[in-house]
């Protein structure tokens, strides 16, 4: 049996608005079911054995493009480059597969950073992280003239050079963070640990030069190095075109790049770009994984889903552990009403991912403590937009998409994105709307403070424009959704530490949390570091990434 994931396993008239956005969808959205029909009888996509999983990350991968400001679609690209170069590197099966799942994780952790990083580019982390893709961090005048002219929107030169330390500060901060949070979710789908090890030097260059860990040469894994030549490829390739692409390979070959993996897309770019331009990527790309394919069973599909969900959660400290929220609050409501158990499944699923659009959004938005313009506003309506468009990218959930972008619908036609009103809004549609806002009303804001359970729960039954009986029966699932007793904390946490876990999670400085604690700054800084230590992660959306895994906060 090869070492990499394990064989195939037996456990078991959508019309969205065109959004005036930087992420353009290209191609046809995946066959979904009608939207009277969603949620409310038999589905047109059933699946009740296994599932395989690149089946769900080939479209779930679009996640990681919007939150770093690229076209949906580009990890699947950099899937195919990285599949054809391992392949004319004579590659072995083991090293192919993991270069497949890296390259459509590569950037589902980028998502994680842009609260830690929104003092340095004010919550621009979108249009940073595009920057920072066409720059050459070996070349300073490439940095000046690219990078931190997008942090400082145009600014002087002085300007940017006053950046130049802070910006190499945070750079080491995303790529730590970003590879930290990839590594976790790719254990918490139960991919290989060499996909896990990958995924953690993703950043890492030839030339030690890049990345946080040091890591040079050889002793980077070769699916990092392949997947990191076949992003910068691809990147330059869609700025471009292939001359574009093979010139970023020649240059930067030895210093960012394997100088190898460099000189095999020299050889073969050109026909390896054709070939991708001529076809549908996301049509052909599951082929390209190697024999046996990872499958799971539905309950496995669900862990997955929530994970995807979670990592999404990071992206801001007031949602943590959301989508693991919906998912138990809008399931045990659906079922709570009687709904079919195929329907109460997509409900469930549908709640767990039901804000991963919001990847596309500004933190400056999300953050924002002042009231929102209406120009702000119409980002955050998109954001339904931007989960449908991403879920009906994956066959097996053309169901959940459509609930999914219907979470914000209103039975008064008052809600987006599609304004729909009264029974055109399914029930499954309505259960999920509900636990959004039940959710949303318990969590702070930099605007207001976080209502407690019983005044949400007063407040989304007591009248308004959400279905009354999907109302009472989320109140009903939250009530009953009590955390059972933990008889131990993990990986040898005290009680103080689990406290002090909160606090990182909550995006709180060291200072913050001594001053919380009534300690003294060296000793919070101690409790961190130790915490660190012992939970394995050096950031805090990894801190948090473990809390919401563990029940802690």
């Amino acid at each position: 049996m090869p070492s990499g994931n394990p064989p195939e396993m037996t456990n078991g008239p959508d019309r969205p608005p065109r959004p005036k956005t930087p992420a353009t969808w290209t191609g046809s959205p995946r066959q979904a079911t009608h939207p009277a029909r969603c949620g409310a009888g038999p589905a047109a996509t059933i699946w009740l054995v296994r599932l395989k999983v690149s089946e769900l990350l080939i479209g779930l991968s679009a996640v990681g493009d919007l939150g770093r400001g690229l076209e949906p679609g580009h990890a699947a690209r950099t899937c195919f480059i990285g599949c054809r170069l391992a392949r004319c590197l004579n590659a072995d099966d083991d090293t192919v597969r993991t270069v497949f799942y890296v390259a459509l994780l590569q950037h589902i952790g980028c998502i994680a950073h842009a609260h830690d990083t929104v003092s340095f580019d004010r919550g621009r982390t979108i249009e940073v992280n595009a920057a920072a893709d066409r720059t050459d961090f070996s070349r300073p005048a490439d940095i000046l003239s690219t990078f931190l002219a997008e942090v400082t929107e145009g600014g002087d030169l002085v300007t940017r050079l006053r950046l130049v330390i802070p910006a190499a500060r945070m750079v080491r901060v995303v790529d730590r963070t970003s590879c930290e949070v990839a590594e976790a979710t790719a254990r918490r789908i139960g991919l290989s640990a060499e996909v896990q090890a990958a995924l953690r030097q993703m950043n890492e260059w030839y030339n030690g030069k890049g990345g946080f860990l040091g890591s040079k040469g050889d002793a980077i894994p070769l699916a990092s190095r392949i997947v990191l030549a076949a992003f910068t490829v691809s990147i330059f390739d869609r700025l471009g075109g292939p001359d574009a692409a093979l010139r970023a390979a020649k240059s930067r070959g030895g210093k960012m790049l394997d100088p190898a993996v460099a000189a095999a897309f020299v050889r073969e770019g050109r026909r390896i770009l054709e070939e991708l331009a001529s076809g549908d990527v996301l049509g052909s790309l599951p082929a390209a994984e190697p024999v046996p394919r990872f499958q799971v069973d539905a309950a496995a599909v669900d862990e997955i889903l929530i994970a995807i969900g979670e990592v999404v959660d990071l992206k801001t400290p007031f949602t943590h552990g959301a989508a693991g929220q919906a998912f138990r609050f809008a399931g045990q409501a659906a079922s709570g009403l009687g709904l079919p158990e195929e329907v109460v499944g997509q409900v469930r699923r549908a709640a767990a991912l039901r804000d991963i659009g919001k990847a596309a959004l500004a933190n400056a938005i999300l953050e924002k403590p002042r009231p929102l313009t209406e120009a702000d506003r119409e980002q955050v309506r998109l954001h339904a937009y931007h989960s449908e468009r991403v879920l009906s990218r994956c066959e097996p959930l053309s169901a959940e998409a459509l609930l999914a972008g219907m979470h914000h619908e209103r039975a008064d036609g008052s809600g987006y994105h599609r304004g729909l009103r009264g029974s055109a809004v399914p029930m499954g549609a309505r259960v999920v709307a509900a636990a959004d806002a039940l959710i949303a009303m318990t969590q702070a804001r930099a605007y207001r403070p976080a209502l407690s359970l019983d005044e949400a729960c007063a407040r989304l039954t007591g009248g308004g424009a959400l279905d009354r009986d999907a109302a009472a029966a989320v109140v009903a699932a939250a009530h009953g959704s009590a955390p059972a007793h933990r008889r131990r904390l993990p990986a040898g946490l005290s009680e103080r530490q689990v406290e002090v876990v909160r606090l990182v999670a909550e995006g709180l400085t060291n200072r913050q949390i001594a001053e919380r604690l009534v300690v003294s700054p060296r000793t919070a800084e101690h409790h961190v570091q130790d915490i660190y230590l012992k939970i394995g992660v050096a950031s805090r959306a990894g801190a948090a990434l473990f809390a919401v895994e563990h029940g802690l906060l």
